[in-house]
């Protein structure tokens, strides 16, 4: 399976279907990071739309880029690894990153995510809602 085709099916065609409403993934812009240098974020639904409960976003990291050692004190995160490859630190413990894996950071736990040389896209879920 091609999976940089499979980002850009995300990223290009993909869409948040929901009773009331659709985000077509394109019309969504793409955002610096305001922390890490190579890290880009499309984000699809925020907190304005789930009364805070949750968020997705489609996370971006460069070639060898990183976003360095953190921890969310109030939120859930999930990782979805689209295409790329690179590495994952979870609670001290490093986790190979490529397609298909998933990988889940409890509140107050340490993470961090290194980008090999092709970069990685993620699909990234923050409960409750990062922003």
């Amino acid at each position: 399976m091609n999976y940089k085709n499979l980002f850009e099916q995300f990223n290009e065609g993909g869409k948040l279907l929901l009773p009331d409403a659709a985000v077509a993934f394109d019309t969504v812009a793409w955002s610096k990071h305001p922390a890490f240098e190579g890290v880009e974020l499309k984000h699809i639904i925020t907190s304005e739309k789930t009364d805070g409960q949750f968020s997705f976003h489609l996370v971006r990291i460069a070639p060898n880029k990183k976003i360095g050692n953190h921890i969310h004190e109030k939120q859930l995160e999930t990782h979805e690894v689209i295409s790329g490859a690179g590495t994952c630190v979870n609670n001290g413990t490093k986790l190979p990153y490529e397609p298909g894996v998933i990988s889940i950071f409890p509140i107050g736990v340490p993470h961090e995510v290194i980008a090999g040389e092709d970069g990685i896209y993620l699909f990234a879920k923050f409960i409750p809602a990062l922003c």
